[in-house]
């Protein structure tokens, strides 16, 4: 593409992203959103669309019919249930309550122009995947989209993703091999004892002293010499009884989230706090009950892969940084780590750009750009693969 046209490709791309920050929608509910998908990409002549896999989901293929890698680069498109408030830009979120505050939209534009360069250059070997994928804030995205019938028809060897990473110069790549970010998994765990008048706490059974020994146990977990990296156990929700004066409550909740570099880590973390609420609930005659939510495994990048990012950045001139330790938030990406070669990597979007998901961040529009290209320069990498 001459000058003119790069610059109207890129505005275009503006144009989307910033009417995709004004209808968000939350996880299993993009429904409207990916219409719109559809809609700024029925130009394009792939040779297969998936549609509604795990959800709301969208599968761009474009298949040479040729042997060779079938390599599948994804984008979540699903927003967060937080109000937005941002002076600084006129296509605020119309829709209450929902807000594109973690640059879903930014990555689903970087996905769309991906599209439509591999549109205008199709592959000659291989297939190549992208994957519009639904639900990421949930954790339930990927594991739904891997889980449907229609993902056996894609079966990638390879997968690659990005995040935006506010508190890193703008363009900058940071990527890490091995562990890039952290598995977690919510827990709620309910506490059944007996309700009784507050006048006569004896002839009920209040879950107090158990919740309050719980949170401290809870606490003491993580300096535990059985882990094999870093670990973290947040307690994030406790609840006793009602606001009635007259009664000894008899039931109560407590909600945590635990998180680690290491899958094996999530499931040591796991056996210990159910170690604990059964010691502490048989101590004080409680019934409980526990469950699991939002499981995100840890996302492993592959050494090769790795290298691929790694030559993409030089390619085109970004600056790569090597980062030592994984972070601690959760991506649901990991569910494509444990099977297929993959890395996921971030690029900058300001050192002093609002975080994620805080209510004034909005995704810089510069680094769709940057993006783009790292994505291409990957899909040419195995383009010229040689078997």
């Amino acid at each position: 593409m001459d000058s003119s046209r790069i610059k109207e490709f890129y505005s275009k791309l503006k144009n989307f992203r910033q009417e995709l920050h004004a209808n968000p929608e939350l996880s299993g509910k993009e429904d409207k959103t990916q219409k719109r998908i559809l809609d700024f990409l029925k130009d394009t002549n792939p040779d297969k669309i998936i549609k509604d896999i795990g959800g709301y989901g969208l599968a761009y293929i474009f298949d040479s019919g040729k042997k060779g890698p079938s390599v599948l680069f994804r984008g979540d498109i699903d927003a967060l249930p937080i109000n937005e408030y941002n002076s600084r830009i006129n296509y605020i979120s119309k829709n209450k309550g929902v807000a594109h505050l973690c640059g879903h939209d930014g990555h689903t534009t970087v996905l769309s122009g991906l599209a439509k360069l591999i549109d205008l250059n199709p592959p000659k070997i291989g297939k190549t995947i992208l994957l519009f994928q639904p639900a990421e804030e949930t954790g339930q995205g990927a594991e739904a989209v891997i889980k449907d019938e229609k993902f056996k028809e894609i079966n990638p060897d390879y997968a690659f993703a990005f995040h935006n990473l506010p508190g890193y110069k703008r363009h900058n790549l940071i990527i890490k091999e091995g562990a890039f970010a952290s598995a977690s998994t919510g827990v709620i765990i309910g506490l059944k004892g007996l309700s009784s008048h507050a006048a006569y706490h004896e002839d009920g059974n209040n879950p107090d002293l158990c919740l309050a020994e719980l949170i401290q146990k809870f606490n003491k977990i993580k300096i535990e010499n059985i882990f094999d990296d870093f670990v973290l156990l947040t307690v994030i929700h406790t609840k006793l009884g009602e606001q009635a004066f007259g009664t000894s409550p008899g039931e109560a909740v407590i909600m945590l989230t635990i998180r680690a570099y290491q899958n094996e880590d999530i499931d040591r973390l796991k056996n210990q706090v159910n170690e604990v609420t059964k010691q502490c609930c048989d101590k004080y005659g409680i019934k409980h009950n526990l469950k699991y939510t939002e499981e995100f495994p840890a996302s492993i990048n592959d050494k090769a892969c790795v290298e691929i990012v790694h030559q993409a950045a030089n390619e085109s001139n970004i600056n790569a940084i090597q980062i030592d330790a994984a972070f601690r938030w959760s991506e649901d990406f990991g569910h494509f780590t444990i099977n297929n070669k993959s890395a996921i990597f971030g690029i900058g979007s300001g050192e002093d750009h609002p975080q994620l998901h805080n209510e004034d961040f909005n995704f810089p529009d510069e680094i769709i750009e940057t993006a783009i290209n790292i994505f291409y320069k990957i899909y040419k990498k195995f383009q010229a693969y040689d078997e």
